[in-house]
C-alpha cells in the first residue's frame, strides 16, 4: 500500500530558521530582484519602528562595492542582555528566532511596521554572512553569523571614541538563494525618500560607494513637502497643499491633499509607515468624508443644481492624497500587509476627516469654492460621458457582443490567456504582421497614423474616435469603471511601433491611453511593449540581426568579411518573414512588460509630455535634451 511508505521518517524538521532557506518566497516574495531588495526594507524598518517611537533621529543606508548593505541608526539599540528563558542575548534571538522581537510588547512599540516579527531574522537567514555592531550606554557589542548561524557569542568591543547608541547591520544576500545580487539605487531611493516624508524630521543618508554619489532625504514638512514634490511640475488647487492632523495616545492621523488639473486620482494611504497599495479602512473613511464633507459644504453655499449628490468620482477627479495612520496593533490583510482591515478605523479617520476639514474650510471658504467647483465640472462630464458611452452603445461601437472591428485579424484561439494581440503602427506593416504572424494565437490591429491624445481630449471625444473605437471592441474588456478584466480577450496586448520620433510618439500617446482609460491592463501585467531590430547586418549569405547599438557593435567585430548593414526606421521596411523571426516569434523575440513602480510618478509624467500645460513641457525637453538618441533629423 502507497500509506506504508508514507510513515513519520518522511516529515522533516527544520530547525532555527531552516524553513526560511527552504521556502524564501513564503517571507520576501521571490527570490529575484524584488524578494533582494525586500532585505533592504525589512532591516530598514527596524530602524523605522524605533523613530516611530521616538529613539532614532537618524538612519544611515550604504550600498558597498561587493554588494553588502549596511544599515546604521541611532536608535537605543537592540538589547543585549540576555533573555531569560532561551540563554541567548536578545540581539541573537532577534536575528535568529522567528516571531520573536519587541513589537509584540506593546510597552516597547506602541505602533510599529514590523509586526509579523520575521524581519532581521529572515535577512540573517538568507545572507551568506550578516555582522551586526550595537552601542548602549557607551559600550559596543557585536556578533557575526553565516546563513543564519552565530559564529560566537554576542561579545563586547573597545570603542576607540564614544559612540552613540544604536544598532549597525551589515548583510550580504546568500548567492545560493537569490537569482541576482546586484542593488540596484533606482529602487532602494525612492522607498528611502518616502519614509521620509512619512517621518517629519527623520534624517535618511543613501550613500552609493559604487558611484561615489550620497543623498540625504529630510522632510521639515513631513506630507505636505510629499504632495508638492507630486505636483512639481503641475497645475494645482488650490495653491496650498490642505493639511489636518488628529493625535491620542494609540492614534495618529495625518492627512495632505491638494487638486491638479489632470483627471486622475492619486490616493497614497499608509499604516504604520507601510503603503497599503490596496487600501483599506483608513483609506474608505477618508474617501467617505471627503464625499460627504463637501456636498454638505456644497448644499450650503447652494451650489448645486436640483441638489444632485457629487459621488466619489466627482470629488475625487484630480485628487492628490496622502492618509498616514499609525495605530496599534494594525490588522493587515494577507502576508504581503497590501491592506488594511481594522474595522473600527474606518469611523476614526471618518470622524478626524470631517471635524479637520470642516474647520479648515471655515476659514478658507475660496479653497472650498474652487474644489466644489472642480468637482462640480467632473460631475457635468461624468454624465455628458455616460450620455456619449449610450449613445456610441446604441451605434454598437462598443458592444462587446456584436462584430469585431474590419480592420482587426482575430486569432482562432477562444482562449485569451494563450492569445494575444500586436497592435502595429500603419497598414503596410500591419499586412506584414497579418501574413508572418501564427494565426492561431496571435490576433493584428493595425492602427492608422497617431491616435487621439487623451490627456487633452474629453471622454466624449475619446469614444468618437475611430481608431480609439476599434482598440475597445478588439480587446473588449470595456474602460475605467466598467472595465472586466474577465472579459479581456488576450492575456498579451503588445505596441509594435516604429524605431523613429514618429513610433515613439504613438507608442506614447498608446500607453497614455491605457494608463488613463485601461490602468488595471498595466496593472495587472497584460500590456507588452515589442522589441524590434534596429539593424540588419549582412555578410556575405548571413544575416545578423541588432537590437541595440551595442550588439551592433559586437557582431561587426565578430565578422571579418565584408558587411551591408541596414538601419530599421520602419518595421515595414521588414518582409512576413523577417517581422515573425525578429519580432513575433516567442521562441526567439524580446518583449517588454509595461510596468508601474511609482504611480504618482507615471502620473505626473503623462500629465507632463501629454498634458495641455506647455511650460513643464518646455523644461523637461530643457532638462532631458542630452539623453535623446537615434533622433533623425
Amino acid at each position: 500500500m502507497q500509506n506504508e511508505d508514507y510513515t513519520a521518517k518522511n516529515i522533516k524538521v527544520l530547525e532555527g530558521l531552516e524553513h526560511v532557506r527552504k521556502r524564501p518566497s513564503m517571507y520576501i516574495g521571490s527570490t529575484n530582484e524584488r524578494g533582494l531588495h525586500h532585505l533592504v526594507f525589512e532591516v530598514v524598518d527596524n530602524s523605522i519602528d524605533e523613530a516611530m517611537a521616538g529613539h532614532c533621529t537618524e538612519i544611515s543606508v550604504i550600498l558597498r562595492k561587493d554588494s553588502t548593505v549596511t544599515v546604521i541608526d541611532n536608535g537605543r539599540g537592540i538589547p543585549v542582555d540576555m533573555h531569560p528563558t532561551l540563554g541567548i542575548s536578545g540581539v541573537e534571538v532577534a536575528l535568529t528566532k522567528l516571531n520573536a522581537g519587541g513589537k509584540f510588547d506593546n510597552k516597547a512599540y506602541h505602533v510599529s511596521g514590523g509586526l509579523h516579527g520575521v524581519g532581521v531574522s529572515v535577512v540573517n537567514a538568507l545572507s551568506e554572512r550578516l555582522y551586526v555592531k550595537i552601542v548602549r550606554d557607551k559600550v559596543a557589542y557585536e556578533q557575526e553569523f553565516v546563513r543564519g548561524k552565530a559564529q560566537y557569542p554576542l561579545r563586547k568591543k573597545e570603542l576607540a571614541t564614544t559612540e552613540k547608541n544604536g544598532t549597525e547591520i551589515t548583510f550580504k544576500p546568500d548567492s545560493l538563494i537569490f537569482e541576482v545580487l546586484k542593488f540596484e539605487p533606482s529602487i532602494i531611493k525612492p522607498k528611502l525618500k518616502e519614509l521620509a516624508y512619512l517621518n517629519n524630521g527623520l534624517k535618511i543618508t543613501f550613500t552609493d560607494e559604487e558611484t561615489e554619489s550620497k543623498e540625504v532625504y529630510l522632510a521639515t514638512n513631513g506630507i505636505i513637502d510629499f504632495i508638492k514634490e507630486i505636483h512639481s511640475e503641475q497645475q494645482v488647487l488650490p495653491e496650498k497643499v490642505l493639511y489636518m492632523k488628529k493625535e491620542t495616545e494609540n492614534f495618529f492621523l495625518e492627512v495632505a491633499l491638494q487638486y491638479n488639473s489632470g483627471f486622475g486620482t492619486n490616493i497614497r494611504s499608509f499604516a504604520n509607515n507601510i503603503c497599503t497599495i490596496d487600501g483599506g479602512t483608513h483609506e474608505v473613511g477618508f474617501k467617505t468624508a471627503l464625499t460627504k464633507l463637501l456636498n454638505d459644504q456644497a448644499n450650503q453655499l447652494n451650489l448645486l443644481k436640483n441638489g444632485l449628490p457629487l459621488s466619489g468620482e466627482d470629488v475625487r477627479e484630480g485628487l492628490t492624497a496622502i492618509v498616514n495612520l499609525r495605530i496599534t496593533n494594525p490588522q493587515f490583510e494577507g502576508q504581503t500587509k497590501t491592506r488594511l482591515g481594522n474595522s473600527e478605523v474606518k469611523n476614526l479617520v471618518s470622524e478626524a476627516v470631517k471635524e479637520k476639514f470642516t474647520t479648515y474650510f471655515d476659514h478658507n471658504v475660496e479653497d472650498l469654492k474652487q474644489i466644489i467647483k472642480k468637482s462640480i465640472i467632473a460631475y457635468n462630464a461624468r454624465i455628458a460621458a455616460k450620455k456619449a458611452r449610450e449613445l456610441v452603445r446604441r451605434k454598437n461601437s462598443l458592444d462587446f457582443t456584436g462584430r469585431l472591428p474590419g480592420k482587426l485579424a482575430d486569432c482562432s484561439t477562444n482562449d485569451p490567456e494563450k492569445a494575444e494581440i500586436y497592435i502595429v503602427e500603419g497598414e503596410s506593416a500591419g499586412g506584414s504582421a497579418k501574413q508572418g504572424r501564427d494565426r492561431g494565437f496571435q490576433a493584428i490591429l493595425p492602427l492608422r497614423g497617431k491616435i487621439l491624445n487623451v490627456e487633452r481630449a474629453t471622454l466624449s471625444n475619446a469614444l468618437a474616435n475611430e481608431e480609439i473605437k476599434n482598440l475597445i471592441t478588439s480587446l473588449g474588456c470595456g474602460i475605467l469603471d466598467e472595465f472586466t478584466a474577465e472579459k479581456l480577450r488576450y492575456h498579451k496586448v503588445v505596441i509594435m511601433t516604429d524605431a523613429d520620433v514618429d513610433g515613439a510618439h504613438i507608442r506614447t500617446l498608446l500607453l497614455t491611453f491605457f494608463f488613463r482609460y485601461m490602468r488595471p491592463l498595466i496593472d495587472d501585467g497584460y500590456l507588452y511593449i515589442a522589441q524590434p531590430p534596429l539593424y540588419k547586418i549582412k555578410s556575405n549569405k548571413k544575416i545578423h540581426y541588432a537590437f541595440s547599438d551595442e550588439e551592433s557593435k559586437r557582431i561587426l567585430s565578430q565578422i571579418q568579411e565584408k558587411t551591408e548593414i541596414q538601419r530599421y526606421k520602419g518595421l515595414g521596411e521588414m518582409d512576413a518573414t523577417q517581422l515573425w523571426e525578429t519580432t513575433m516569434d516567442p521562441s526567439r523575440r524580446v518583449i517588454l512588460r509595461v510596468t508601474i513602480g511609482e504611480a504618482e510618478r507615471a502620473n505626473s509624467l503623462f500629465d507632463i509630455l501629454m498634458g495641455k500645460n506647455v511650460e513643464p513641457r518646455k523644461k523637461f525637453i530643457e532638462d532631458h535634451a542630452k539623453e535623446v538618441v537615434n533622433l533623425d533629423i
